[in-house]
């Protein structure tokens, strides 16, 4: 059996209060031997750091989603900055821009997705990147950050992070793999109806896909329209 990994999942969420435990059972079972759990806010940050600590399977990432930073402040990233020092945790995510829910101000997204950037760069963590119609702005900050880490030297520079849950063209994967970053693939891959998708598969470098599942949601066929989980990795 495979060694596999599910690069993206929150275990922490209520659709899996009541039976958990089995959920990483049977991902064991499926072969999927690490799972990250990304957070969305500093509630979840704390919820995921415990539960990766007590399962040693699971790993967090950390930071502050866009639709969820519309009151971010300095003391947020002060918070980030101390729970990052975790041995549990492998990355700064789930952060990015989202355009499409327009929750919180573009401008404010834009200034969250910076300061965690640079977290990143502190921490020498690599970033989960949430991409929902921003790519333009999304492209130019990556570019700009992979800027910075070179002039660093950072280590980062060849592991940045990955464009978590993908829904791009080919053009803007290969913009994306151009600085680095991965291309995080999840449950649509198996529609047959994803001709975009099963396109960016098909032309991207293996070795810049990651596999995801964003439990509970986007669930592969043949379980579409039930709850998703890391077992279901292998589909």
């Amino acid at each position: 059996m495979p060694e596999l990994v599910d690069t993206h999942c929150h275990l922490d969420f209520d659709a899996f209060s009541t039976d958990r435990v089995d959920v990483i059972r049977r991902a064991r079972s499926a072969g999927v031997q690490r799972i990250v759990n990304p957070a969305i806010d500093l509630e979840s940050c704390k919820k995921i750091i415990s539960l990766a600590t007590a399962e040693p399977d699971v790993y967090a990432g950390i930071g502050i989603h866009p639709n969820n930073a519309s009151d971010w402040m300095n003391t947020d990233l002060e918070q980030l900055l101390m729970l990052a020092g975790n041995d549990k945790v492998i990355a700064i995510g789930e952060i990015g821009l989202d355009y499409y829910r327009d929750v919180t101000p573009q401008e404010k997204q834009r200034q969250a997705f910076q300061q965690q950037l640079g977290l990143a760069a502190e921490m020498e963590l690599p970033v989960v990147i949430h991409n929902r119609e921003s790519t333009t702005d999304m492209l130019k900050i990556l570019g700009e950050y992979l800027s910075f880490l070179r002039r660093k030297s950072s280590p980062l520079l060849d592991r940045p992070g990955v464009l978590h849950s993908f829904s791009g063209n080919v053009e803007e994967a290969r913009q994306a793999i151009r600085l680095n970053f991965m291309i995080g693939i999840t449950g649509p891959v198996t529609f047959k109806n994803a001709h975009t998708l099963h396109e960016v598969v098909h032309e991207i470098p293996l070795e810049y896909l990651l596999v995801e599942t964003d439990a509970p949601f986007l669930t592969p066929h043949p379980f579409r329209g039930q709850r998703n989980e890391p077992a279901y990795i292998p589909y």
